[in-house]
């Protein structure tokens, strides 16, 4: 162990990361940038050639940064898992969705798992990042690779350290976010602070693997219950004549004692959507009842039918009912300024939509294509002269791009989910949360 440390302390080690998706690659990206041998592994055959041709396709990364560290021989990618054989330490971030029934489906991690199996050594530290239950790296990860005949804490090291990406975010980003990390063993602990030690600004340690899990379902389950909160406030606000935004934004001069969230068409993205469930799922292995993420679930569930429920609203006004109707969707994103459509609202909102019989197509600027069941739909190109020819028009993404005065001046009508339309004030617009 004291060699390993030695060599990590010096940056004379080759760290892996499986999983080169929205958290993998710019983690990798990280450690190539400090000086570190840094392999990628990912199933999927056309990401490794894009990444070793030095293309870049996540938005949080720098183009050129990519090129050189690829170019610099820093940063190569494999979809062969043997390479671990080389690899001093590995971080695991893989998908972890739910299933049909909101169960957790750890299906990557398990494969992930029969390949360490194959190809674990001594020596070597695993840290897995994706976002699942308590329990899952003592449980899952650490029989595994102990089934080979190591011993965890002696001659293999594991760890849990969730990952805590937000897409898009300006401010915080891989290396200035506060990185939760909990050890099997004081070994583990010690050998993964050091690995993290050199790409992170600031890491918290906590006293087991468990407790790093729980960190984060409580982060995400703490916003879902809060965004379930706005998103009833908005109906409760509609139902009573009083804008919801108007009454949040009082609310948060409070210097103490509140904090803001807001109102929209519903949940988005890979972790808020999803993570309260791994704990929810969980608890009823303890045969315990998680009221507050169901009930929570329920409400942020439920917004993209009260959007529709708006449509449909706005069109009886023009003696229109939604069946037949054109509609165009703005924004596909589950938030401004990115591409990320994991889990996005607007995609319930555009099903719903077109199962009630209404004509719907999208545009958003920063998503080309969108898989609905077995078809692609293409964003349409947006012209504002064009944008009278709907029926009504959904702003379902906020992208700071749109001009949303010319938006309403040139549309018929304007259901507008996200108060982009705040300091307008027209007949056409329909906002959520506002009578």
């Amino acid at each position: 162990m004291q060699d390993l440390l030695k060599r990590i302390e010096e940056k004379d080690f080759t760290v892996g990361v499986v999983g080169l998706g929205y958290v993998g690659l710019p983690l990798a990206v990280e450690f190539g940038k400090e000086g570190i041998r840094t392999i990628g592994i990912d199933v999927d055959q056309k990401r490794v050639d894009l990444l070793n041709s030095g293309t870049n396709y996540i938005q949080d990364v720098a183009d050129a940064e990519l090129k050189q560290l690829v170019d610099d021989g820093l940063f190569s990618a494999t979809t062969d898992f043997s390479s671990l054989k080389h690899i001093d330490a590995v971080c695991i971030a893989v998908p972890t969705p739910l299933s049909k029934t909101k169960d957790p489906d750890i299906t990557y991690i398990l494969a992930v798992n029969e390949e360490l199996k194959k190809y674990v050594h001594k020596n070597l530290v695993v840290i897995l990042e994706s976002t699942t239950y308590p329990g899952t790296t003592r449980e899952l990860i650490l029989p595994a690779l102990e089934a080979t005949g190591l011993k965890v804490g002696t001659d293999v090291f594991l760890l849990f350290s969730p990952e805590r990406v937000d897409p898009g975010n300006p401010v915080y980003q891989t290396k200035n976010t506060p990185k939760v990390i909990g050890g099997v063993t004081e070994n583990c602990l010690k050998l993964g602070m050091a690995v993290y030690g050199h790409v992170m600004d600031e890491m918290v340690p906590v006293s087991s693997p468990e407790a790093a899990e729980l960190t984060k379902l409580l982060e995400n389950t703490f916003r879902s219950i809060n965004i379930g909160l706005a998103n009833e406030m908005a109906i409760m606000c509609s139902k009573l004549g009083v804008n919801v935004w108007e009454v949040i934004d009082a609310a948060a001069t409070k210097p103490f004692g509140f904090m803001k969230f807001t109102p929209g068409p519903g949940l988005g993205g890979h972790c808020i959507p999803i993570d309260p469930h791994y704990l929810s799922w969980k608890m009823r292995t303890l045969n315990y009842r998680a009221r507050f993420i169901e009930l929570a679930s329920e409400v942020n569930s439920g917004m993209p039918e009260y959007v529709v429920e708006l449509v449909a609203e706005g069109l009886n006004r023009y003696a229109r009912s939604i069946n037949g109707s054109r509609v165009l969707m703005l924004g596909m994103a589950y938030k401004p300024d990115i591409d990320d459509v994991r889990e996005s609202p607007a995609l319930d909102v555009y099903a719903l939509l077109e199962a009630k019989g209404a004509k719907v197509v999208f545009h958003d600027p920063y998503v080309d294509k969108i898989r609905f069941d077995s078809r692609l739909e293409d964003s349409i190109d947006l012209k504002l002269e064009d944008l009278g020819e709907y029926d009504c028009v959904v702003i379902t993404t906020n992208h700071s791009e749109y001009d949303f005065d010319a938006i309403v001046e040139n549309a018929k009508l304007v259901v507008d989910t996200r108060n982009a339309t705040a300091n307008i004030k027209s007949d056409k617009v329909i906002r959520l949360g506002a009578s």
